[in-house]
């Protein structure tokens, strides 16, 4: 009578976005079944919400983390709308929607149609003073090079000097692509982060005619649509945090879910009875669960699972990570000699500059800054600049503003500057990590009642955690419901 009288119990060990969408997950899944079950999710901070974190003061809407998530990929739309969001979505300025990169001290548009590594249309490229003639002419005769027959995975840095040239590397395909990833393009794998390029190389035989093949099947798709259409990139009005307090609102009108702050595990033991799993914390507590769901990072589930599973422990430790931080800082628009028009910059490594980025959050959505005042966050550290994370926050304060002088003629004094660290943030994609990940999903699948969750899977983005969360839910929910029913 046990599965009748008793409500399983599943731990979700994380609180960021992915821990949040696996716990909201659930509860939908357990509701829609009418099943009952309770969720308990663990988190070793004193916030929810990982890395999405919004700060709002003298009328800012200030973002320490990810700003944004992309609206191609479906996941982070689908559950905004079943929370009922769908009214506080707000999409990018597009008159601001430029971006500019860093050639020698000066600011430079990136060629229009230029998407992260290739040219969609050589007329802007040509028109460009990002490159050099012969850089041009690599990039051009890119259509021309051969396709790669051997499926092997390569890094971003091979791809790209093999169809379009060492130069576009440094210019273009570093800053932007390696950027995303905080990510040396030598070790970062383009299988991972940007398979679309692979996919193009293999049906096209060219990055280019795969970019203009695109371009015409959204224009064909334009022309079959109507109605509103989101931009790339979609926030909230009051900040991306706004997903997170809303998923945790939702968690906590059902009396079947509680969520515990402070809570660092410390180990994991299956009981081999019903419930499976013994959860004990740092604190000395200890909790009972029919099943875990590990949201956490790599690094911190490896030591957890070594007694569960040996190969599974050491393909998670050697999983690595990259620390960066966020400098926010509140400018006057007058302060600038020119006013800024584009969402941002990027800065290749080989500028020797102390940013990895610079972006304008109140150009880049609306409502970010009070009338008069221009938001900026300045990016720092990352796998190539790891030396810079060791700067205190005053002298990583100085730096951005220094390279805002230099870069932007700006002089004055920010009105404020908030530094945010996230050390050990970003996983590292490295060469071979889609092989790692199938292994560590299969190995991980073996033991009954678990499951993991996170960035260091199959995507760092927003809606890739968020699939990832609602993945590992939905894998748990199908052990359990026929033991419950």
């Amino acid at each position: 009578m046990d599965h009748v009288e008793r409500p399983r119990r599943v731990a979700v060990i994380g609180g960021g976005i992915s821990g949040l969408a696996a716990a909201h997950r659930m509860r939908e899944l357990a509701v829609a079944h009418e099943i009952p079950l309770v969720v308990d999710l663990y988190e070793r901070g004193a916030r929810l919400g990982g890395a999405l974190e919004t700060i709002r003061r003298e009328g800012f809407v200030i973002e320490t983390g990810a700003d944004s998530f992309l609206s191609e990929k479906p996941a982070a739309i689908k559950l905004a709308e079943r929370l009922g969001l769908a009214g506080e979505q707000i999409a990018t300025q597009e008159q601001f929607r430029k971006t500019l990169v860093v050639r020698d001290g000066r600011l430079v548009a990136i060629p229009e149609g230029f998407s992260l590594l290739a040219p969609t249309w050589l007329g802007p490229l040509f028109k460009s003073p990002l490159f050099s003639a012969r850089g041009k002419l690599r990039i051009a005769i890119e259509p021309l090079i051969p396709r790669r027959r051997r499926d092997a995975d390569e890094s971003l840095a091979s791809f790209v000097i093999r169809r379009l040239g060492r130069e576009t590397l440094e210019r273009i395909a570093q800053p932007l692509a390696g950027g995303i990833y905080t990510a040396d393009p030598a070790t970062l794998s383009i299988g991972a982060s940007l398979p679309r390029f692979v996919e193009m190389e293999r049906r096209y035989g060219s990055v280019i005619r795969g970019l203009r093949a695109a371009a015409r099947a959204r224009t064909a798709e334009l022309r079959g649509t109507s109605g509103a259409r989101w931009s790339l990139f979609v926030s909230f009005r009051g900040g991306i945090e706004t997903l997170v307090r809303a998923i945790a609102a939702r968690l906590e009108e059902s009396i079947h879910y509680r969520a515990r702050m402070g809570a660092e595990l410390a180990a994991l033991t299956p009981t081999g009875e019903t419930p499976a799993w013994r959860l004990k914390f740092r604190d000395g507590s200890v909790a009972i669960a029919d099943a875990v769901i590990c949201a956490a990072p790599s690094f911190a589930i490896a030591p957890l699972v070594q007694p569960l599973d040996r190969d599974l422990a050491a393909t998670l430790a050697d999983l690595t990570y990259a620390s960066a931080a966020t400098v926010n800082l509140a400018y006057r628009a007058a302060d600038f000699p020119h006013a800024p028009d584009a969402f941002g910059f990027v800065v290749p490594i080989a500028e020797g500059r102390r940013i990895i980025a610079g972006s304008f959050s109140s150009l880049k959505f609306a409502g970010r800054a009070p009338a008069a005042m221009v938001l900026a966050r300045v990016f720092v550290g990352g796998a190539l600049q790891t030396s810079l994370m060791e700067m205190d926050d005053a002298a990583m304060i100085a730096a951005a503003c220094a390279e805002f002088s230099s870069l932007l003629g700006v002089t004055a004094e920010p009105a404020f500057g908030y530094v945010r660290r996230w050390p050990r943030s970003m996983p590292q994609y490295t060469v071979g990590h889609l092989a790692r990940v199938a292994e560590i999903e299969r190995m991980s699948a073996s033991i009954a009642g678990f499951a993991l969750a996170g960035a260091y899977l199959r995507g760092v983005g927003i809606p890739d955690c968020i699939a990832s969360g609602e993945r590992a839910a939905e894998a748990i929910f199908a052990q359990l419901a026929p033991a419950i029913g």
